[in-house]
């Protein structure tokens, strides 16, 4: 076992005897393209079996909740629920966050946090499946588990990951891609194309998601989410090697 945190630093992948290595491609980039990937399925298997619940977009369901309103749709409170629940998962989890004492396990906590969330996500589905009604309880229920799962993941994104871009705001990073594929090709510079990068992973990332998601669903039903439950477990062991949190951080 190592006898300090000098020693985990050591055997850490972002590192080489007591000399930091610059990250690889892979690690500067597996977090937001796992936590991406892992948004846009959520999302999209949400949207799928819920009669278009966003499970990661509270902006789409208040889009619903309108529309719902002018053609007398059900499901509207469940839509317009969604806000305050987002909020509330943000406040207790801001909350854990200010009053944790554990300050290097935080991020890793709120990781297992999200995949219990969405594995309780995946348990409703299977269990509450065929869904009847947009306006049932089981559609509130089940809709609810997966959004606390990401607004937990938003929370984290907002205040601990703040060297990542939002791994569930596809409007805002799309606009950064054309802003930074803008200055790439006005200027390309090693930076800029850095820059670029990371926003074309974080777009074709969910992307990707969404559509892997949408296609394991028809084949798996909710059992897919399981899969996507996985990704977020990895990271949350990887969070607890400092030299980890100290890139993302």
């Amino acid at each position: 076992m190592p006898n300090s945190i000098s020693d985990q630093n050591n055997n850490s992948p972002y590192s080489k005897g007591n000399e930091a290595l610059p990250p690889s491609f892979w690690q500067r980039y597996q977090a937001p393209v796992l936590l991406t990937i892992v948004g846009g399925a959520i999302d999209t298997i949400g949207f799928i079996a819920l009669f278009g619940f966003f499970t990661a977009h509270v902006t789409g369901n208040l889009v619903m909740a309108g529309s719902g309103l002018v053609k007398g749709e059900d499901g509207l409170w469940i839509k317009l629920a969604a806000l305050p629940l987002f909020v509330l998962t943000v406040m207790l989890t801001k909350t854990f966050i200010d009053k944790s004492k554990k300050r290097k396990l935080i991020l890793s906590h709120l990781f297992l946090a999200e995949a219990f969330f969405l594995t309780a996500f995946m348990i409703a589905g299977l269990y509450y499946q065929p869904f009847v009604g947009a306006g049932s309880l089981t559609v509130a229920l089940t809709g609810g588990l997966g959004l606390i799962a990401l607004a937990i993941r938003n929370t984290a994104s907002k205040t601990l990951i703040k060297h990542m871009s939002p791994t569930v705001l596809m409007t805002g990073n799309t606009t950064q891609l054309g802003i930074n594929l803008t200055d790439y090709v006005n200027n390309r510079t090693p930076e800029n194309a850095k820059k670029l990068g990371h926003s074309s992973a974080l777009v074709f990332s969910f992307l990707i998601g969404a559509l892997v998601g949408a296609l394991l669903y028809f084949e798996l039903s909710f059992w897919a989410v399981g899969l996507f439950v996985l990704p977020v477990l990895y990271l949350a062991v990887l969070a607890r090697d400092e030299a980890f949190l100290s890139h993302v951080g």
